[in-house]
């Protein structure tokens, strides 16, 4: 399977260190050849005609602002939307004629879907905006083509963020991983795959 991978953080080289065992794995950021920039149109356009045809794409780029309530402007809302929600529907929209049939695309969303925290309403946005999106569009994808969603609990490695989360018990990257690789190798859409 030839999978398309965007991101090279905690979760994504888990990812990658995972599927690339079992599968062709190619590894995409801002840094790479060819590089990506998924906040603009045209660079995904011009990735996928690079690549060809692929079975799978992963996401697991995207970023949103923090800050208190009542701090937090629109712009800083919509930074949110464009910074992690509105580059996974283009990327969802334009992968789609590239895929394979019977392919499958794996988005990010993320704890703060059902955990609250201060600071973290833009993101908890973005978050619960993704899942819907998801949850929506898998049905009516073409060709046999999946859609899922992997939602991560606070990682092992994000301990600068241990003390926002009270309570929450951290995962590792590797179960987190598997998730991706749960969507990615298994047969459901339009599914939250949650790893707490």
């Amino acid at each position: 399977m030839r999978i398309l991978l965007l991101g090279r953080g905690i979760i994504g080289s888990a990812v990658e260190k995972d599927l690339s065992e079992r599968h062709e794995v190619v590894a995409l950021t801002r840094s790479t050849n060819p590089s990506v920039d998924v906040t603009n149109e045209e660079s995904l356009k011009e990735l996928f005609a690079s690549q060809g045809k692929f079975d799978a794409l992963i996401n697991c780029i995207g970023h949103v602002p923090f800050g208190a309530f009542g701090e937090l402007s629109a712009a800083d809302y919509l930074t949110g939307f464009n910074g992690k929600v509105l580059p996974q529907i283009n990327l969802s929209r334009l992968a789609t004629e590239n895929l394979n049939d019977n392919g499958s695309i794996t988005l990010t969303s993320g704890i703060l879907a059902r955990y609250p925290i201060a600071g973290a309403a833009a993101a908890s946005m973005a978050n619960g905006a993704i899942e819907s999106f998801v949850m929506a569009t898998a049905p009516v994808l073409p060709r046999g083509i999946r859609l899922n969603v992997v939602s991560p609990s606070l990682l092992e490695e994000a301990t600068n963020f241990y003390a926002a989360f009270p309570g929450v018990i951290p995962v590792s990257s590797h179960r987190v991983a598997r998730a991706y690789a749960q969507s990615v190798e298994g047969i459901e859409t339009g599914k939250t795959f949650i790893v707490e």
